[in-house]
């Protein structure tokens, strides 16, 4: 299993982008999780390769595209657009390659407790709270605990102003 942050250019400064703990936890050489900066015009081979593998999926919200769900079990790799919701739409949109992607649905009745952005999505979660999901319905309890961990204290500091 792997999941593919696809990460848009201007998340990569921001302190506020929850990515970062993903990959801090369970990126690297040979991780689950990866950082690809996104490009409009010369998207990475690598994940293309990745894509036409037929087992991979996009993280989406299914009232911002067509087409049907799939669960997570039905997919080994995993693209989540790292961004701003108004980013990620335009993402989407500006990239065919992830048009044909099937769409994976998180199974979650818990509401997002990013402390920022939460104002952009009603019921969105953030890249953070997405990978932790998908370590836990995958099988990866320790992981998605530590992780969980590590964004509590990260959402703590936003809240305090630390970050």
């Amino acid at each position: 299993m792997k999941i593919y942050l696809l990460t848009h250019e201007r998340e990569l400064d921001r302190p506020t982008n929850t990515g970062s703990i993903a990959l801090s936890i369970a990126g690297g050489d040979g991780g689950l999780v990866q950082r690809v900066i996104w490009s409009r015009t010369s998207p990475s081979q690598p994940l293309l390769s990745v894509l036409e593998s037929g087992d991979s999926g996009l993280l989406y919200p299914q009232s911002e595209i067509a087409g049907p769900e799939v669960s997570l079990e039905q997919c080994e790799h995993f693209v989540l657009l790292d961004a701003t919701w108004q980013e990620a739409r335009k993402m989407y949109n500006r990239s065919p390659y992830l048009h044909p992607l099937k769409r994976v649905a998180l199974n979650v009745t818990e509401t997002s407790r990013y402390t920022l952005r939460r104002n952009q999505r009603q019921g969105g979660l953030c890249t953070a709270e997405c990978v932790i999901e998908i370590l836990r319905q995958k099988g990866q309890g320790a992981l998605a605990a530590e992780m969980e961990s590590e964004f509590a204290a990260f959402n703590a500091g936003l809240v305090e102003g630390r970050h």
